[in-house]
């Protein structure tokens, strides 16, 4: 009963809901959360799951495969036309240049063969695309340069498998064939011929896409139903890894493929919306699964050198990530970020070592040697990038940038804004036009440096460090904006506001509706959400269209704006529970509906000429 597919999904569960939200307490990454529930339940500490958890370990990376399908929609030509620079350079780069120290270092220290070597090299090249954009997500990071940096790198490297896979079979020619079961329908055919095939299952799958794909999702969309989408989603997907592998492939290859594909299709985001919430909870279960599968007999086995060649390696890599964002002149706080956040290995590691055991490229004991390298460079990197963000780049990421001298902050003015991006940068252009300066404050030193050329005086810094927020003026400043494009840390920025300088009149964005109820919920009544107003700005234009005087069509903008904002107040209350938030929500919307028809009825008899057009003006005369 202990061994069944029930009990084990349980234990996966269950370690994941006690694991994440104790890391998150911590301050840690919820991948930290994933990987350690992975270690406690495994074989080699608790024992709860072993080999027998391995059905949902298939379930597990399946997620890997639908993150990599979703990756490829986000692709479109168009975009990786634009970002073609640093995909091809910088990707290139990096992942030739780590092959290559890394084939040098062992071909002089651990002398094995030179397809043993070269396979190591180019498995441990690549990064953990599922870690990096979990991180990136969750730290607000994507659309820093180090973000955009990161995801060029990764996409390349996700890219480059196709081509490392596909020249596997020929590397074994001349190999006896080993006892490893291979279950791809080509295994027994000549080497030559299964490179054929593999590169014809891809052109496939690229065909299929475009002309077989497309028009039965054309015949799925016509039926309006929502779970029979879903369910072509996920036969999609399905169905792609199982072509690939049929050929002895990578299911993520095929689904990454497909996902490119679908790119430029009608039916992206609607396929992405579908995905994403399978993604999450099966990309949670293959961490945990990473977790598990740290072979702590074979660390114990020979110890220092799984800590050795996974130090050296991290260390070899990181050094090349570090040159490459020198020649793209990275400043060096975000290069810092993206070295550390790229410098381990990652789940096509596991991937390329398994199909070369298979080809019997590489020993059994020395695979698995290379698994726990890549398991632990896995486990470390959450680990590394705290180091960095807590002792590292307050000291030598600001003092090693050329902006270290915008954290001297020399002037004290009543407003301070806290991030600086389209939001926040439309706030202190206005303010500047109306000659009220303001101390402002942003993270990205990329941002910073463009802004800076520009004319505007912005600092580098963290506004949730509160030597600096001092440094700035707060215990004499009347406003604090915060204008943070990452909702968590905004929320931060603002809770260490309100506790250490409550005479601070706060003006917060807030990104959605959910984000106005925390601030409420904080005592910041003056919140301002993003949407709102440019919605009711495009409304009022339509009235206008539809006939309604530009004067009654203003005052309804405003008022609806009035109403809904008190309306926010009163419902925040209600956050945590769902059902009482759902019937305030009906409710607020009945009394809004009724009071704004009320005020329309009032306003008919209103003199509102003079904000009219001169043509208006005619045609109403007309009428």
């Amino acid at each position: 009963m202990a061994d069944g597919f029930f009990f084990q999904a349980i234990i996966y569960l269950l370690a994941a809901v006690i694991c994440v939200p104790l890391a998150k307490k911590l301050g840690l990454s919820s991948i930290i959360g994933y990987l350690f529930a992975g270690i406690i339940i495994g074989p080699y500490v608790l024992g709860l799951i072993g080999q027998e958890g391995q059905d949902i370990m298939h379930f597990a990376e399946f997620g890997v495969t639908m993150m990599l399908f979703l990756i490829g929609l986000e692709l479109e030509p168009s975009k990786f036309w634009r970002m073609r620079k640093f995909i091809l350079g910088m990707g290139s780069l990096q992942l030739v240049g780590t092959a290559l120290v890394i084939f040098i270092a062992c071909s002089v220290v651990m002398r094995w063969h030179w397809e043993t070597t070269l396979i190591i090299s180019l498995a441990l090249t690549l990064s953990s695309t599922a870690i990096v954009m979990q991180t990136l997500k969750e730290k607000g990071l994507s659309k820093t340069s180090m973000g955009r940096s990161s995801f060029a790198v990764l996409l390349f490297q996700d890219i480059a498998v196709i081509p490392i896979l596909a020249i596997l079979p020929l590397l074994a020619e001349g190999h006896i064939a080993g006892q490893t079961a291979n279950h791809s329908l080509i295994a027994n055919l000549d080497n030559w011929l299964q490179t054929l095939i593999v590169f014809g299952a891809i052109g496939f799958v690229y065909i299929g896409g475009r002309y077989i794909i497309i028009p039965l999702l054309h015949i799925v969309a016509k039926t309006r139903l929502q779970e029979m989408f879903t369910a072509s989603a996920l036969l999609l997907v399905l169905g792609v890894s199982f072509i690939m592998q049929l050929v002895g492939l990578s299911p993520a290859l095929g689904a990454f493929i497909a996902g490119m594909v679908l790119a430029n299709s009608e039916f992206r985001h609607e396929l992405e919306g579908d995905i994403a919430p399978f993604k999450g909870l099966l990309l949670g279960l293959f961490f945990i699964g990473v977790g598990a599968s740290i072979n702590f007999t074979i660390m114990l086995a020979d110890p220092v050198f799984i800590i050795v060649f996974t130090t050296i390696f991290n260390a070899i890599k990181f050094l090349v990530l570090l040159g490459v964002g020198k020649i793209y002149k990275k400043s060096a706080d975000q290069n810092l970020l993206f070295a550390f956040a790229l410098s381990q290995a990652g789940e096509f590691g596991f991937v390329i070592f398994g199909f070369a055991l298979q080809l019997n490229l590489i020993p059994v004991e020395l695979s698995n040697q290379m698994m726990a390298v890549i398991a632990l460079s896995m486990l470390g990197t959450p680990f590394l990038l705290l180091i960095n963000e807590k002792w590292i780049d307050p000291y030598f990421g600001v003092k090693e940038s050329p902006k270290s001298k915008y954290d001297n902050i020399e002037e004290q003015n009543e407003v301070i804004i806290a991030g600086f991006g389209n939001f926040g940068s439309t706030i202190g252009r206005l303010l500047k036009a109306n000659g009220i300066p303001a101390t402002v404050l942003d993270m990205d030193s990329d941002r910073v440096d463009s802004l800076r050329k520009l004319g505007f005086k912005v600092y580098y810094g963290d506004a949730s460090r509160l030597e600096l927020l001092k440094a700035a003026g707060c215990e004499n400043a009347k406003i604090f904006i915060a204008a943070i494009d990452n909702p968590r840390v905004n929320l931060q920025v603002v809770e260490i506001i309100k506790k250490h300088f409550p005479h601070l009149k706060v003006l917060a964005r807030a990104r959605n509706r959910n984000d106005a109820f925390d601030l409420v919920n904080m005592g910041i009544n003056d919140f301002y959400r993003e949407n709102l107003y440019s919605a009711v700005h495009l409304g009022v234009d339509a009235l206008t269209e539809m006939g309604h005087r530009r004067y009654t069509a203003t005052r309804q903008g405003q008022r609806f704006i009035k109403y809904d904002e008190e309306a926010t107040l009163r419902l925040a209350q209600k956050k945590n529970d769902k059902q009482a938030l759902i019937a305030g929500t009906l409710r607020e919307i009945e009394i809004q509906e009724h009071l704004i028809k009320e005020d329309l009825f009032a306003l008919k008899t209103a003199q509102d000429h003079g904000w009219e057009s001169e043509e208006i003006k005619e045609e109403n005369q007309n009428k």
